[in-house]
């Protein structure tokens, strides 16, 4: 069984940064999409930003130019490197990854909380 195992998150100050990682565990299978998401209190999860593979990145457009997100494929590990942090970025944050269409998987959540 495939799982997500998430390190990282806790508590800084605007303008601080935080670095997320993400490691698969339990899995032979190399995840096609990676990528984080995020869900705040009372607000549906959205995406972060996602990687390929490949390489190809995406991001949302509230944290183009200062997140970086990039990915071992020999590790199975996606990394979220978060700079200029904002109040905004508060903010349950997700691991996620993709086998195939109908298999996806999420970390367990941890939190970042970005204080004024």
């Amino acid at each position: 069984q495939a799982q997500l195992v998430e390190s990282g998150g806790g508590s800084v100050q605007a303008g601080g940064s935080l670095s997320l990682s993400c490691a698969a565990s339990g899995t032979i299978f190399r995840f096609n999409g990676m990528g984080w998401y995020r869900q705040a209190p009372g607000k549906q999860r959205e995406l972060v930003a996602t990687i390929t593979r490949g390489g190809n990145t995406n991001y949302a457009d509230s944290v183009k130019g200062r997140f970086t997100i990039s990915r071992d494929n020999t590790k199975n590990t996606v990394y979220l490197q978060m700079n200029s942090l904002k109040p905004e970025d508060t903010a349950v944050y997700y691991c996620w990854g993709n086998i195939g269409a109908a298999y996806n998987y999420w970390g367990q959540g941890t939190q970042v909380t970005v204080s004024s």
